[in-house]
């Protein structure tokens, strides 16, 4: 008696395959991915416009400004005594009562990179912390690397009160007795 051996069991056959169209996840990860890249260069497209949009219209403004000439009251002319400096720095300046009795108004920012200079009451100098240039009473060079005078503000005196013009810095190469306003 021999059992036959039955390969259905071992070896099923074939079943028919459904043909339906497959998806992938490569494909589905790339075009999620393709979405969300969309997303991000929109959103960046948005921000940069949101940038630009004032800095492009803020030409205009300040022209409109320059022309008014807006003058703001620092001090009062005896608050300042000759031969010393009055900090005004919400205005980024110094009000500079030179020894002649004229006014200056300085700006705070070294001309070699901006750095803000301070006042040394001692030495009678503004000195920059940065790479130590040294200006005079009146902002001109006393030692470099700076190459030219501070800048000033426009100044005028009504009435006993110093009005600087803060939105219109001079730049100078030097001073000049010219520049300074007397009461």
């Amino acid at each position: 008696m021999s059992k036959k051996i039955s390969h259905s069991k071992i070896n099923p056959p074939p079943e028919k395959e459904e043909h339906a169209p497959k998806i992938t996840t490569d494909t589905s990860r790339r075009s999620f991915f393709r979405k969300i890249w969309g997303w991000v260069a929109l959103a960046a497209g948005i921000e940069l416009a949101g940038l630009s949009i004032p800095f492009i219209g803020s030409g205009r403004k300040k022209q409109t400004k320059e022309k008014s000439g807006n003058f703001t009251a620092i001090a009062q002319v005896w608050d300042i005594p000759e031969g010393s400096v009055l900090p005004y720095r919400s205005g980024r300046l110094y009000i500079c009562h030179l020894k002649d009795g004229g006014f200056l108004a300085v700006s705070i920012k070294c001309t070699h990179l901006g750095c803000s200079v301070e006042w040394d009451e001692k030495k009678k100098e503004f000195l920059c912390p940065c790479h130590h240039s040294m200006f005079s009473l009146n902002g001109e060079v006393i030692n470099p690397p700076a190459t030219r005078a501070l800048n000033i503000y426009p100044l005028k005196i009504e009435e006993g009160v110093i009005k600087v013009n803060l939105e219109n810095p001079i730049q100078r190469k030097h001073y000049n007795k010219s520049q300074e306003t007397y009461a």
